[in-house]
């Protein structure tokens, strides 16, 4: 699948939901399994961190067993 076509439903910038959404799962998962790690790169907008679709499909794609 494009990223293109599962984009369109999406804002640029995704919230911690949006985000866990978006990978298929639980937002506490994506805390636990993702959001932990600091070279996932992600957006400040005051103490609200916001993500890329790009950033976690690049991060995604990094861990690859």
């Amino acid at each position: 699948m494009s990223i293109n076509m599962t984009t369109k439903d999406y804002p640029y910038l995704l919230t911690r939901e949006q985000a866990a959404q978006f990978l298929g799962i639980d937002p506490k998962s994506f805390d636990k399994y993702i959001r932990s790690y600091n070279n996932l790169e992600r957006f400040m907008i005051g103490r609200q961190e916001r993500y890329t679709i790009k950033s976690l499909t690049e991060f995604i794609e990094s861990k690859y067993v």
